[in-house]
């Protein structure tokens, strides 16, 4: 997205987040707002990358300093907290 310019950022994170919430009735998930989950990844713009590759699938991306899931820090300053708050939908 960042390099082909084909979408704006904020496109970019409505198709990601509340885009799918919304259409499978999450009315929840994918906004911030009081009284919502909060799962939040506070990233880097210009440095936010994907590292895996089909050969090392198992790699975390760089640009991403925390990731709040259900409101509990589970990345913090880029490394794990130990934190698994999460659960299936």
């Amino acid at each position: 997205m960042r390099e082909e310019k084909a979408l704006s950022l904020q496109e970019a994170v409505k198709k990601i987040t509340y885009a799918p919430a919304n259409r499978l009735g999450l009315i929840d998930r994918g906004v911030i707002r009081e009284g919502t989950w909060a799962d939040l990844v506070l990233f880097d713009t210009y440095t936010v990358a994907d590292k895996e590759t089909y050969t090392d699938p198992r790699q975390y991306p760089e640009g991403i300093s925390c990731v709040i899931a259900n409101g509990v820090v589970v990345i913090d300053r880029g490394r794990h907290t130990d934190n698994l708050p999460g659960h299936v939908l």
